[in-house]
């Protein structure tokens, strides 16, 4: 058995390193980025990053016309001013940051059938579905919906 040297270690480690690199693929974190269909099946969401957060847009709607043949708006908004603004690309995610794999904390949610915007965490699960909680003061008091993975964004609406 030859003695170890100083000189083999200089040669072996490099080697190692660059194995280590180049051998092993870096591991991706999962991520709800992408297209999602809502619990409904009525909305298509995409989940996109905002700055440092991830944020979602309303993208898709099933009936994007109201009774009168014209986009739908955000008519349950308590704010008067902005019951007129379109649902398509209304924005009802925001200001998620991440809280472990598969999971985002901080955000808030709108729901748009009601008018109300609730503080949100969500997470993915392991069926691939997005568990998505708004609540009031401690996630225990809310609602969760279950978003399912879109394999490929949907025909954007119009009016948005």
């Amino acid at each position: 058995m030859q003695a170890f040297t100083f000189r083999r270690l200089a040669i072996f480690l490099p080697a190692l390193a660059a194995g280590a690199l180049l051998g092993a693929p870096a591991s991706a974190q999962p991520s709800p980025q992408g297209w999602w269909l809502d619990q409904t099946g009525k909305a298509g969401i995409e989940i996109a990053p905002c700055g440092a957060d991830l944020c979602g847009k309303i993208e898709w709607l099933r009936a994007p016309l109201d009774a009168q043949g014209k986009p739908k708006t955000d008519i349950h908004n308590s704010n008067a001013a902005l019951q007129n603004r379109p649902l398509c690309g209304l924005p009802i995610l925001g200001r998620f940051t991440p809280d472990g794999p598969g999971s985002w904390k901080g955000g808030w949610i709108y729901d748009p059938e009601n008018g109300k915007t609730y503080k949100s965490v969500m997470h993915l699960a392991p069926d691939g579905t997005l568990h998505v909680r708004g609540y009031v003061g401690i996630p225990l008091l809310g609602r969760s919906e279950t978003w399912t993975r879109l394999p490929a964004p949907p025909t954007p609406c119009a009016g948005g």
